[in-house]
């Protein structure tokens, strides 16, 4: 990447500057972006490249204000499962596509066709699974913090059992992820 992506001016022109939204944001972004330097730091034989998952770790919600989840103070009309996809859009409209691919893939451990259909998610019927080094190690960074409570960090047991319920399939890609980062 030639240029750095101002992360903070772009969270900024959809959530406004000093609202509530945008500090849970932030926090929560910096929480999993730094998890994701530290795990690239860790692994230099992964050949991470930490500016781009720094940026995409920072962004990679960027579309929870068009959800309807008032609990980290999200006032939109659209399902909480879809933030992602609303990310994705919001960034492939500011030229921003690899960051764009990483909203649409870091949700779960990521969602694919099969889990879609089963769950009758509000979702396109596609694969929406983390696929380069950087999306998957957003996805995996993003498990251990909440953004309902963003004050501790999550273990992996506890993240791996907060997965539980959307199957083992989810589970195992979520285990995957732990095998190469953890």
């Amino acid at each position: 990447m030639t240029e750095r992506t101002d992360c903070l001016a772009i969270i900024e022109q959809y959530y406004g500057r000093d609202t509530d939204a945008a500090a849970l944001l932030i926090k929560h972004s910096r929480q999993v972006a730094d998890l994701a330097i530290k795990i690239a730091c860790d692994k230099p034989q992964l050949n991470i490249d930490a500016d781009f998952a720094y940026e995409a770790a920072m962004l990679h919600d960027i579309g929870i204000f068009r959800t309807n989840a008032p609990e980290i103070y999200c006032y939109g009309t659209e399902p909480y499962i879809k933030h992602g996809l609303i990310g994705r859009e919001l960034l492939d409209s500011l030229g921003l596509p690899r960051h764009a691919l990483v909203c649409e893939r870091h949700t779960g451990a990521g969602l694919s066709i099969i889990d879609i259909r089963k769950q009758h998610l509000p979702l396109p019927l596609r694969d929406m699974l983390p696929l380069t080094i950087e999306e998957k190690l957003v996805c995996y960074a993003d498990k251990f913090y909440s953004k309902s409570h963003p004050d501790r960090a999550i273990d992996y047991d506890h993240a791996r059992k907060k997965l539980l319920k959307y199957g083992e399939e989810t589970v195992a890609r979520f285990e995957a992820l732990h095998e190469l980062f953890g």
